[in-house]
């Protein structure tokens, strides 16, 4: 990977998602799907799209002709901000959004199959680099991108929510595999579909993600009645971008209660959501994290967090965060009274592990109360020396501290940690701490380090100092298919790059003839390669009325490709103006 000074910025954390693009991959027929795309696109979308998209091509380097290289987009992508990596696939949403937060586009690798060139149920580099990488050129989007990355990198999913992940991106692996067998996509929409029956209760990251479906992914913008594109799954499917605009698709005011209307990835979308502009996009998200537990704190952090069951962190009102994994707190009057975590468990502060207070030494979890002092009104973070030698606290003595939540600890006071001003943790030699009749810690288990803070603030998903932590996100472990093409199809894929060759160096008509008729006898469900030929030959001409008179017959007998044969031959008929054929 070609650094830059945004991509130097990405934590170690999410390197492991990174993939070099396979560009050499690529076959003569890849390249010519995505001409096709493309200049489907450059010719319908300035009709319906937000006036920023063919600007944002040109500015993001998204060429039309063939398949953009990563190294190419990143030079021009930094002149706003922004960069751009590979990925394999569907990436964990947290991963992807938070590559969003660091301004870094997450762009699929692979491309789809020509069999699914009007829309693929899978993420493609014509979905990411045609599809995302023009609109963030646009200055108030690409803020509301990057905050909805900040933010939706700290929503909780629920242990479910990693199955469904995983069973989606299974089920999309398969349908953009053109040699997937009928039985085997019917297995995986069947294990989905199960999943989704279980998944009754929406998680923060299940309710965010559909925000970033109904505005990132297929959001439109401006009037309800006629409102335009700008979400990029429509921005890059040539079928849905139109039928988007058919009466049998609602479209609705969008408001906060997008969040509950859930997607199928996998089919067009019967209903989309209109913003009256991008600055609306932030009101409305900015009212969705308020309802997240890294905003709300208190006790319901701590249930998303527990719910989770993986690395989270939690925050107290005195700065302190605990970062593992959260199983179990003790409610008084609805509020937090005492957390504990099981495992390996960090301490920091502003994001930065405490000395001393990492896995090795929390190693077999981590627990503390929170609340306020009987008889005192100030939270016990904004303690002096002196208040606490008041209350009968004082290094070497032992000394007791009763919460209102009834918490009492017991012990020899060994240490202090302050930061800013405030006090973080207590060590206790020699420590006893109950609740009522329960005893949550004993002296023989050591020294007890307790956190101080009157309130939970926060709560979010991954620790607080990844470096520090060790945490990584895992490359999944089913990888896409790479696609093994027999002999046939790779002599095929020559026949697309004799014609690109041609259309970059000079026609001869005897060549092309001659391609011609070996489609016609070896490929016959070619439609793609014969409409290259016909863009080149023209009409008025023996060879290219043959080639029309086929393509006509084709569409008459295979109904699915009357549209993308006849926006071909119109393409033909009116090529793009010349100035968008330069982007």
């Amino acid at each position: 990977m070609e650094l830059n000074e945004i991509l130097v910025k990405l934590p170690k954390h999410l390197l492991n998602l990174v993939i070099d693009q396979p560009y050499n991959e690529y076959t003569p027929q890849d390249h010519a799907v995505w001409r096709y795309v493309m200049r489907q696109n450059v010719r319908y979308l300035p009709k319906v799209a937000h006036h920023s998209y063919l600007e944002g091509l040109k500015k993001t380097g998204v060429s039309i002709e063939s398949i953009p290289h990563m190294y190419g987009m990143n030079r021009i992508l930094k002149e706003i901000g922004w960069a751009a990596v590979a990925v394999d696939g569907f990436i964990p949403p947290s991963a992807f959004m938070e590559f969003q937060a660091y301004n870094v586009l997450v762009i699929a690798a692979d491309i789809r199959p020509v069999d699914q060139i009007e829309y693929t149920p899978a993420p493609d580099i014509i979905h990411e680099a045609a599809g995302h990488a023009p609109i963030i050129a646009d200055i108030e989007y690409a803020d509301y991108l990057r905050l909805f990355g900040e933010i939706g990198s700290r929503a909780f999913s629920s242990a479910l929510d990693y199955e469904v992940y995983n069973a989606v991106r299974h089920l999309s692996i398969l349908k953009a595999d053109p040699y997937s067998t009928t039985e085997e996509i019917k297995i995986a929409e069947h294990e989905l579909e199960i999943l989704d029956r279980k998944n009754t209760t929406l998680s923060e990251m299940s309710l965010i993600r559909n925000l970033h479906w109904w505005t990132v992914e297929y959001g439109l913008i401006g009037d309800l009645k006629n409102p335009k594109i700008y979400g990029a799954g429509l921005l890059s499917s040539i079928g849905e971008s139109y039928s988007s605009f058919q009466p049998n698709v609602k479209k609705l005011p969008y408001t906060v209660d997008a969040a509950n209307v859930t997607f199928d990835i996998t089919t067009r979308q019967p209903q989309l959501f209109v913003t009256p502009d991008f600055i609306h996009l932030n009101e409305v998200l900015d009212n969705f994290a308020c309802q997240m537990a890294v905003r709300r704190g208190g006790l319901y952090a701590l249930k998303q967090a527990i719910g989770s069951g993986n690395t989270a962190t939690v925050v107290y009102s005195s700065g302190l965060q605990v970062s593992g994994t959260f199983n179990y707190v003790i409610a008084s009057n609805d509020k937090p009274a005492y957390i504990k975590t099981t495992g390996p468990t960090s301490l920091a502060f502003k994001n930065k592990q405490l000395p001393g207070h990492g896995k090795d030494y929390h190693a077999e979890g981590f627990g503390s109360p929170a609340g306020l002092l009987v008889n005192q009104n100030k939270p016990l973070e904004i303690f002096s020396d002196s208040d606490l030698s008041n209350i009968g606290l004082e290094e070497g003595k032992p000394g007791t501290l009763e919460f209102y939540s009834g918490v009492r600890v017991e012990g020899k006071l060994r240490g202090k940690t302050r930061k800013d001003g405030r006090l973080l943790l207590l060590t206790f030699d020699n420590c006893r701490v109950t609740f009522r009749d329960q005893v949550l810690f004993e002296p023989a288990w050591g020294v007890f380090d307790m956190a101080v803070g009157e309130k939970i603030i926060s709560a979010y998903t991954g620790p607080a100092d990844p470096d520090a932590f060790g945490y990584s996100f895992i490359p999944p472990d089913e990888k896409t298919h790479k696609i093994v093409h027999n002999e046939k199809a790779k002599i095929l894929h020559q026949l697309y790059q004799q014609v690109r060759e041609q259309r970059e160096n000079g026609r001869e008509e005897a060549d092309l003839d001659k391609i011609f008729k070996v489609v016609i006898n070896e490929y016959p469900e070619e439609w793609l390669l014969p409409m290259e030929i016909q863009e080149l030959t023209g009409t008025g001409n023996d060879l290219g009325d043959r080639i029309r008179q086929y393509l006509n017959d084709k569409k008459e007998r295979n109904p699915a490709l009357k549209n993308l044969i006849e926006n071909g031959l119109l393409l033909i008929k009116k090529p793009l103006e010349e100035n968008a054929m330069k982007l």
